[in-house]
């Protein structure tokens, strides 16, 4: 087993541009693993959505590793250990993780196995700039994203070219026995997860299919387009970036070849936003738990777990935002023009915590990561890192109108209240009874009415900021 090395696979579910498979292809065999480890955060945490997407991530690279992908449950650095004893092994590969317990988990497990006399290397396969590299001039962190995104793209090395995936790969499958991993989304019981098979398919090749289509087709209306959730002008490409089915620096390679101008622009700058979530996750790991802000610790928020459900639900009797939470619930996707006003909604008309509303995303996304998802959060709550202030309130009537005047998105995902004219679909509460009953309408009981008034829990919250702003 002298040639044969371990490549251990993590958030780098492909064979397109996979630095650690590159390293590995150098041996005559490759024992392909992937180890479920309930001791990090990720897995003892994972969100029922991101579960379901994992393990059909697994199966379809287990296909591309010629049936050879070992998945195993339990300890990383046991199990490690384990199969580089039993089978000799002196050479160990994986791309880097950048989440707080992982990187103290993956320092751990690179000391150790370097004492087995075993050759490890690690890679960067998932960000374009990894988040101890762009400093500012006094070598500190950035806090802000212009300066740090235009640091990244024109100061710091640019994006390196991706790397096509090996011609010759020869995998090894050890004994069946060590195979300990049971899929939970297999059996028949998570009825709820079968609407997600009818709308994504988790592969590699989908990956690149549905970026493909999005440079052909949403690409040119970016700039614009991308606000308004009834048009196809998203890339949708968040999940299979987060689990690695498409890497960033062919979507960065592609954007940059095949999108125009402004258009362009704008979309290399959303991947920037990613990237500056990681950036503030390494220097503050806690930013899923406390307020980057202090000042809001002292803020009163409002414990009320009928709203909070209701929000979840999409019950809260306005349109737009009812429409967001159930493409949530239905898709394990959300707009993300909606995932900033429902959570602008949550945080300061409910006056809910941001944590509840990060958590429930983090459960029901399909793309749930935890830099981004904790960075969004803060940011629409203003209480992040170059956040949106808190005084930034978005009235969900009005961006209903702007952004779904048409009602498109509205009807579909609120079908009960579709027959609607556009006039009054945006408020039904304050709409004719007669115009109600033709539309089949009875308020407070097919379509709830509003959970709160929108102006008054408006000045509820900018009266509760003030308190902490004193």
């Amino acid at each position: 087993m002298e040639d044969t090395c371990i490549c251990w696979f993590r958030k780098d579910l492909r064979l397109d541009d996979n630095p650690a498979l590159v390293e590995a292809a150098k041996h005559k065999k490759i024992i392909p693993l992937f180890i479920f480890d309930k001791c990090l955060e990720e897995y003892k945490d994972i969100g029922l959505a991101s579960h379901w997407w994992l393990e059909n991530s697994l199966i379809s690279l287990n296909i591309g590793l010629d049936k050879k992908l070992n998945i195993l449950e339990g300890n990383s650095l046991a199990s490690i250990t384990k199969i580089i004893k039993e089978q000799n092994i002196k050479y160990l590969y994986w791309n880097r993780c950048y989440e707080p317990d992982r990187i103290a988990s993956d320092t751990i497990i690179k000391k150790s196995i370097k004492e087995l006399d075993v050759v490890v290397k690690s890679f960067n396969s998932s960000l374009l700039w990894e988040p101890w590299r762009i400093k500012n001039k006094s070598g500190s962190f950035y806090k802000v994203f212009t300066p740090f995104y235009k640091k990244g793209c024109l100061v710091s090395d640019a994006p390196r070219k991706p790397l096509d995936k090996p011609e010759k790969l020869f995998f090894l499958k050890l004994n069946t026995e060590n195979q300990n991993y049971h899929f939970k989304f297999q059996n028949k019981k998570y009825k709820w997860s079968e609407k997600f098979e009818k709308i994504w398919n988790t592969s590699e090749t989908s990956a690149r299919k549905n970026f493909n289509n999005f440079l052909n087709n949403g690409a040119s209306d970016y700039n614009e387009g991308r606000n308004f959730p009834s048009k196809n002008s998203v890339s949708r490409i968040s999940p299979y970036l987060h689990w690695g089915q498409i890497s960033p620096f062919r979507v960065w390679q592609d954007a940059k070849n095949k999108m125009q101008g402004l258009h362009k622009e704008t979309f290399l700058s959303e991947l920037g936003w990613r990237e500056f979530s990681y950036h503030l996750l390494y220097h503050y790991p806690d930013i899923n738990k406390k307020n980057l802000k202090i000042q809001f610790d002292k803020l009163q928020w409002n414990v009320n777990e009928k709203l909070l459900l209701k929000w979840k639900k999409g019950k809260t009797g306005y349109p737009i935002i009812d429409a967001g939470m159930r493409e949530l619930w239905q898709t394990g996707y959300m707009h993300n023009r909606l995932r900033m006003i429902t959570a602008s909604f949550l945080v300061k008309n409910l006056l809910i915590h941001w944590k509840e509303g990060e958590k429930w995303f983090w459960d029901c996304l399909l793309d749930a990561d935890l830099a981004s998802n904790s960075a969004s959060w803060q940011w629409v709550a203003g209480t992040g890192s170059d956040a949106a202030p808190f005084f930034r309130i978005f009235n969900p009537i009005t961006q209903g109108q702007k952004f779904d005047k048409d009602a498109i998105y509205i009807r579909k995902y609120l079908p009960e209240i579709a027959k609607l004219p556009n006039k009054f679909i945006f408020t039904p509460w304050l709409t004719d009874k007669t115009i109600l009953k033709e539309a089949g309408i009875n308020l407070g009981v097919s379509y709830p009415y509003p959970i709160i008034d929108y102006s008054l829990s408006r000045k509820r919250a900018l009266d509760a900021f003030k308190k902490i702003s004193n």
